[in-house]
């Protein structure tokens, strides 16, 4: 790997402290990002800042961390993006979540420009990727993979498997993603349930963790309802897009989902409460657990934090900030 140049664009909660294990691992990386103050400071890290994402055409990997398939879109076909002019970096890998059908329409496009195009989504949030606990899911021609197998290790330290051709990838974070907004939900209507019966938030969370239902999700979003810190990692919007894109797979693979769909109008139903607030765009930029203010509102509780600080599980050694 030695030698190869990376071109990354998307400095977003996610995007830069992925591109920034690259830069800390030694690569060279060259950044762009639509607001450049949002990239500047991964500049003044060793990274290397670029006007557009047209001059990241001739690097030897080219990376996107964005939010939709849009915006993918735009960073390689747009105005000054990345294919607008003759040269094409040799490998694309694309570690957004975007649907099968975006997916595949970018990669005829990209190999027809004689490009190689990966698509390696992600499990996890800023604090996973700063604490080395990010992993990731990856489809597209296999010796493409093994060529930047150490690039995604590297970003993805946790875990990287290799699920085959096309666009598998994408389903396997659809699934991954559903079941996100199933276990949040449920997360926050069974903590309801103990609450009102007179458990702390802070008891019953703890006994989640350590038992045979407690994982690394769990344990990272406990601070959060117990203490009602909604510090954003991910939003319902976001969430209900990708219920939605599960949903819509479902269809066209006639698999019966009626838990996603339930979850999917729970979700719905705290988008819709959010508007009676005073800021309902405010409100709905905040972080998905917010779904246990819905629930207790539904149940007659008023929340209050119980100012219990909970270890995340993703602490970052103050060494390797």
């Amino acid at each position: 790997m030695a030698g190869l140049v990376i071109g990354w664009v998307g400095m977003g909660r996610m995007g830069y402290p992925m591109a920034e294990r690259l830069v800390k691992a030694g690569y060279e990386v060259k950044i762009w990002n639509r607001t450049r103050a949002k990239a500047e400071p991964l500049a003044a890290k060793g990274a290397t800042l670029v006007d557009s994402p047209a001059d990241l055409a001739g690097v030897d990997v080219f990376c996107t961390m964005v939010s939709t398939g849009k915006d993918v879109e735009q960073v390689y076909f747009g105005e000054n993006g990345v294919l607008s002019g003759e040269a094409s970096p040799g490998i694309m890998i694309d570690w957004s979540s975007i649907s099968t059908e975006e997916s595949a329409a970018l990669r005829e496009r990209v190999t027809a420009r004689g490009s190689e195009f990966l698509c390696a989504p992600v499990s996890g949030n800023g604090k996973c990727v700063k604490s080395g606990k990010l992993s990731s899911v990856v489809s597209g021609p296999e010796a493409t993979f093994t060529k930047v197998k150490e690039i995604i290790e590297t970003v993805a330290p946790m875990g990287v498997a290799y699920v085959g051709e096309g666009e598998l990838a994408r389903f396997c974070k659809i699934a991954h993603n559903v079941m996100l907004g199933v276990v949040i939900q449920n997360l926050a209507e069974i903590t309801i349930l103990a609450e009102k019966a007179g458990v702390p938030r802070v008891a019953f969370l703890d006994f989640i963790n350590n038992s045979v239902m407690g994982s690394i999700f769990t344990r990272y979003k406990t601070n959060a309802l117990v203490n009602l810190d909604w510090t954003t990692t991910f939003t319902p919007h976001l969430l209900r897009k990708d219920l939605d894109l599960g949903l819509g797979a479902a269809r066209n693979l006639e698999v019966p989902m009626p838990v996603t769909a339930a979850t999917r109008e729970a979700l719905q139903q705290h988008i819709g409460a959010a508007q009676q607030t005073d800021d309902p765009e405010g409100y709905l930029a905040k972080d998905f657990a917010m779904l246990l203010e819905t629930v207790a509102a539904q149940s007659g509780i008023t929340l209050q934090s119980e100012e219990r600080p909970y270890p995340t599980g993703l602490e970052v050694p103050e060494a390797a900030e």
